[in-house]
């Protein structure tokens, strides 16, 4: 953007509308940070050393670009970071699902359409919204999708802090919401940063199934159920799968327990709505969905990411963590000769598990 049209712009004034506009959209709350993350940089790097980040490659490969947004993006001065709250209204408790091992439990985030297209989407109307005011700008659009520090630069934007699970957290709304963000050349005030507000609190740390947040801030990606169902593309390690549970997609349980979550609102967002009724499904009927049904049914969704062989590799393990009865043992008969060398080893797993329960019920 020419310096010139910089000095005609009330930048002050245009930081306010850049966060009515922001809220017009639907975004919770809009803030602006600079670019400047070299301690984040700092524990980023030292983090990818110790491996934390398993087999998510992309982490390492891309490196210090991350907590450089101004490599990222030539010419970029600030970063405009939005939140969007996604807990669906009127889905199934979570409590009540992962009390039931009979049901699969899906993460909130995906129960309704991908955030990737609706957060991108609202980014994108608020970009051309600032510039009918100030003319043609240089920006660039981040949901998820390139190397950013989100948390990072959203916390250094007010939007709350960094709690002890590694998630941004506000006083207003907890910690279910999404992040997007705009990397521009215009030399907007940025807003302010807030204090922490975890204390002395640990409930993330203690319940963690798998005992991944090692210590607070500190995750270990490898043991995240998270990266357990989504990010590994293999064998989940034998010693993590009963400690999975019911959980086929994703994993709450840090944000559930959190004290500022009680302060999560539904999202007023049509497209988070619960679709195919994920929020308080059998593991036995979405295990028995063909290839051409898990398709239909995740077209939109964000669970389409992990492809049908995931899906059912993480279904399997939920069943074979599932108590037993006749109907969960015929359904993993059914796949015990599945064409998946995955499917057919977690299968094989989940048979034996199941054995083992009526072994021990004689």
């Amino acid at each position: 953007m020419a310096q010139g049209t910089v000095k005609r712009i009330d930048l002050e004034s245009l930081a306010r509308d850049i966060q009515t506009w922001g809220r017009s959209l639907g975004f919770a709350e809009v803030g602006i940070s600079d670019t400047e993350l070299s301690a984040d940089e700092t524990r980023l790097l030292a983090w990818l050393d110790k491996g934390r980040h398993g087999e998510m490659h992309y982490m390492a490969r891309h490196g210090k670009r991350r907590a450089r947004p101004a490599e990222l993006v030539p010419g970029t001065l600030r970063v405009v970071s939005a939140r969007l709250d996604y807990l669906p209204p009127r889905a199934e408790p979570a409590a009540a699902v992962l009390a039931d091992p009979r049901r699969a439990y899906v993460s909130r985030y995906a129960l309704g359409r991908d955030y990737h297209k609706v957060l991108r989407a609202k980014l994108n109307r608020l970009a051309k919204r600032i510039s009918e005011v100030v003319g043609p700008f240089s920006y660039r659009v981040f949901t998820d999708s390139a190397p950013v520090l989100e948390v990072a630069l959203a916390a250094k934007s007010g939007l709350g802090w960094r709690g002890k699970h590694t998630l941004l957290l506000t006083r207003t709304a907890g910690s279910f919401f999404f992040l997007g963000e705009i990397y521009t050349d215009l030399p907007l005030p940025v807003t302010e940063a807030v204090s922490d507000h975890c204390g002395s609190c640990r409930a993330c740390i203690d319940a963690c199934p798998t005992g991944a947040i090692l210590a607070p801030y500190e995750l270990d990606a490898r043991r995240c159920i998270s990266y357990l169902t989504i990010e590994l593309e293999g064998t989940i390690p034998e010693e993590l799968r009963p400690l999975i549970g019911n959980r086929v997609y994703g994993c709450d349980d840090c944000q559930l327990v959190c004290p500022w979550n009680k302060y999560a609102r539904p999202s007023p967002e049509s497209d988070f709505t619960v679709r195919n009724g994920l929020d308080n499904a059998e593991l036995v009927t979405l295990f028995a969905w063909s290839r051409q049904e898990f398709e239909s049914r995740t077209q939109g969704s964000a669970i389409r990411r992990i492809g049908y062989e995931r899906w059912l590799r993480n279904l399997a393990v939920g069943l074979g963590n599932a108590p037993y009865c006749d109907e969960v043992v015929a359904a993993l008969k059914g796949r015990a000769d599945d064409p998946s060398a995955l499917v057919r080893e977690h299968v094989a797993w989940a048979l034996a598990r199941q054995r083992d329960k009526v072994q021990r019920m004689s």
